[in-house]
């Protein structure tokens, strides 16, 4: 018994997990459903996109290309070996970063006046890109002022006043003055080149900090190599000023290629410098080792030497001649790298296999004569020492002629030029991210409304859970009958072949079977206000009379009653005992069917139903109607309802589709059936059409069969 029973709540949770759960197919549908709150979130996407588009201000991009020479340029070239010493390759990263460096951008922001601004006032010209522009080239505004609002007012085709912080006029003047004006104890001065702008026209002037500026024009700046090692740069610039964009741009470019020009020209002035140091010393030395040689000749009278002292000789110099040259490129080297750079160990290598070779000499030369020997190494000296200042020389004519020339590894390709189409903003690219994130947004409240609203929506979950059966599930419906509250004429006389009046009759059928013989009284309540029970009374009401039963309606909410009678009296009035019961009821349009309104609102009708008047009267109308429905007021909010349902002889309990949860369900039931135990069922309303679920048992005829039922209505609400 214990294992059937875990079964069956093991089967109910998985069902109610089930009917929880919503598939792609489910989601689409509630988005169909809510497609015109879906189309009105696009349509105010498109208006904010539109607004924003129109908002923003146009941008003009300009862009220039450099080129970047890693292999160094001619004239290092034919400096030979000591142009060497002077190539240091130069990646295009290295490139990019100098570009963007404070040492080009500080000159850049001070010859294009870019810590100066001028902002057009105005939200309409803005919005319809009437904005006139002024532009600044020399700003002077008192330090202690500068953070204040400053501003200036176009006066005429080519006169402005400048207003200080307090709104006062400081100075006035034309365009291409410099006008002066005291403030605070310190002066204003300021200068418009340019001017297009209407009368009236207000802008605020701004004096940035230099540093800020050039950290914004880096940050503005795009710059890339195209394409990998091509040594080609890119260099890019958006302005709000065509003309301006492009001024800007190739003022960085000029710069640039200038400041590369002026480094190597740097370079080469440095190692001219340490040559010109060194030239006196080696010079000296050269005349020393002449002296010292015709000094020794002379002594010991003239000595000639033989073919392989000759050839000794030669060969000699020439090593240290080379040893010479690779101490230059040694000493240049350590001057730009360190010791453990490739470049320098390569030098250093060579050096020593050349001082290797030069000792092999010197010691083949112990085998000639003294006077050879010592001839020999005075004319050494003199030919190294010679050798020495005559490289020196032709290297300072060389770095001199390097320097004259300004010879850079940087050029111009492409200079920026004035765009003719503005490049931000884009437009249809914010309008559809606009109409986007609208459509998103309006997905999301659809699916939060769908969270909120997260009742019972499977008559199987309900069952399960309360063990009462589920007789109809009553879709909604576009009839436009059901938006006047107040009508009398219910759904099923207006619209018989509507698929909620097939679910009325329907419900009919599962009453039919479910009463017993003489039974004849029927409750219809809600568990809260709004679940629709007035209107689920009229409408099974109209059933029964149009089927040619004879049917009394009561309207016993008596404190909101919605169901509306010819007559003033109504239910209140009888249970008072103030009038007979039949001069309260009154016929309708609706042949055979009858109806008792509430009466009189009473605050607190439940005195009137704890007597035995109200089980004597449903009595005595027995006798003369077949059916008799009884509209009572909603479970949770009053007792009326636990009152009249140990009088009657079925309940039908009305919950509203995916909003009342099953905990509310199971609570109200339990206090309905506190004092009497009456056979009781569900009636779902507002049901909605969802794949996969049904309204009821069966299709709904008529020629709707296969047919779904889409949109949503509006019911008489308690």
């Amino acid at each position: 018994m214990a294992e059937n029973e875990q079964q069956t709540i093991v089967v109910g949770a998985q069902q109610a997990q089930s009917a929880n759960s919503i598939t792609l197919l489910e989601a689409l549908f509630i988005l169909w459903k809510r497609r015109y709150l879906l189309l009105l979130f696009i349509f105010i996407g498109a208006i904010v996109g539109g607004v924003i588009g129109q908002w923003i201000r146009p941008q003009f991009t300009s862009d220039t290309l450099l080129q970047i020479d890693v292999k160094g340029n001619k004239a290092g070239k034919a400096m030979g070996e000591m142009g060497a010493l002077l190539e240091v390759a130069s990646p295009a990263d290295a490139e990019i970063e100098l570009i963007k460096s404070r040492m080009v951008l500080n000159f850049v922001v001070s010859e294009e006046h870019l810590s100066y601004s001028a902002i057009p006032q105005g939200a309409l010209n803005r919005l319809l890109h009437r904005e006139g522009r002024m532009d600044i080239d020399y700003l002077d505004i008192p330090e202690l002022a500068r953070a204040d609002r400053w501003q200036a007012v176009v006066t005429g085709a080519d006169t402005y006043a400048v207003y200080s912080p307090e709104e006062t006029k400081l100075v006035e003047g034309k365009v291409g003055d410099l006008l002066r004006a005291p403030y605070a104890g310190d002066t204003l001065q300021i200068r418009v080149n340019l001017m297009r702008a209407s009368i009236g026209e207000e802008f605020v002037i701004r004096q940035a900090n230099p540093l800020l500026a050039v950290r914004g024009l880096a940050g503005s700046l795009k710059v890339a190599e195209k394409g990998k090692q091509t040594g080609i740069i890119g260099v890019s610039y958006s302005h709000r000023y065509a003309d301006r964009a492009a001024s800007i741009l190739n003022t960085i470019a000029n710069t640039y290629v200038r400041q590369n020009v002026e480094m190597r020209s740097a370079e080469a002035e440095k190692t001219l410098e340490f040559l010109e140091s060194q030239l006196p010393g080696v010079k000296a030395k050269l005349d020393s080792a002449e002296k010292i040689l015709a000094d020794y000749r002379h002594q010991i009278g003239s000595v000639d030497m033989t073919g392989e002292t000759q050839a000794h000789l030669s060969k000699e110099m020439d090593l240290q001649r080379q040893l010479l040259q690779l101490e230059q490129q040694r000493q240049e080297a350590t001057r730009l790298f360190k010791e453990e750079h490739p470049s320098v160990v390569t030098i250093t290598k060579q050096q020593d296999k050349l001082r290797g070779e030069l000792a092999r000499l010197k010691k083949a030369a112990e085998s000639m004569p003294i006077t050879q020997q010592e001839v020999l190494r005075l004319q050494e000296d003199v030919a190294v020492n010679n050798a020495q200042y005559t490289s020196m020389l032709n290297n300072i004519q060389q770095l001199r002629v390097v320097r004259a020339g300004e010879v850079g590894n940087v050029r111009i390709v492409d200079l920026a030029q004035v765009e003719p189409i503005q490049s931000k903003p884009k437009k249809f690219n914010i309008l559809i991210c606009s109409m986007a994130a609208f459509f998103m947004v309006g997905v999301l409240l659809v699916f939060l409304l769908r969270m909120m609203k997260n009742g019972i929506r499977s008559s199987q979950e309900l069952e399960h859970a309360t063990d009462v059966s589920v007789f109809a599930k009553i879709p909604e419906s576009k009839n436009k009958l059901l938006r006047n509250k107040r009508s009398k004429q219910s759904l099923v006389e207006n619209s018989p072949n509507d698929q909620a009046s097939e679910a009325f009759r329907t419900l009919q059928t599962a009453v039919d079977f479910s009463l017993g013989e003489g039974q004849k009284v029927l409750m219809v309540c809600g568990l809260v206000p709004g679940v629709g029970k007035s209107f689920v009374s009229k409408n099974l009401a109209a059933v029964y009379a149009m089927n040619g039963k004879r049917i009394l309606l009561i309207d016993a909410d008596m404190r909101k009653g919605v169901i509306r009678s010819s007559k003033h009296a109504g239910l209140t009035e009888v249970l008072s005992g103030k009038i007979n019961w039949r001069d309260a009821v009154t016929d309708t349009k609706c042949l055979n069917l009858f109806v008792m309104g509430c009466g009189k609102r009473l605050m607190s009708p439940s005195e009137l139903l704890r007597r035995d008047t109200f089980k004597n009267l449903l009595e005595e109308m027995k006798s003369e109607y077949d059916m008799i429905l009884v509209d009572t007021p909603p479970v949770s909010m009053v007792t009326d309802a636990e009152l009249i349902y140990p009088l009657v002889d079925f309940a039908l309990m009305v919950v509203h589709y995916g909003t009342d949860s099953i905990g509310q369900v199971k609570e109200n039931l339990a206090n309905l059936r506190r004092y009497a135990d009456k056979p009781c069922a569900f009636v779902m309303n507002h049901c909605e059409y969802e794949p996969g679920h049904y309204y009821g048992y069966g299709y709904y005829g008529h020629g709707y069969y296969g047919k779904g039922y889409y949109g949503k209505g509006y019911f008489s609400k308690d």
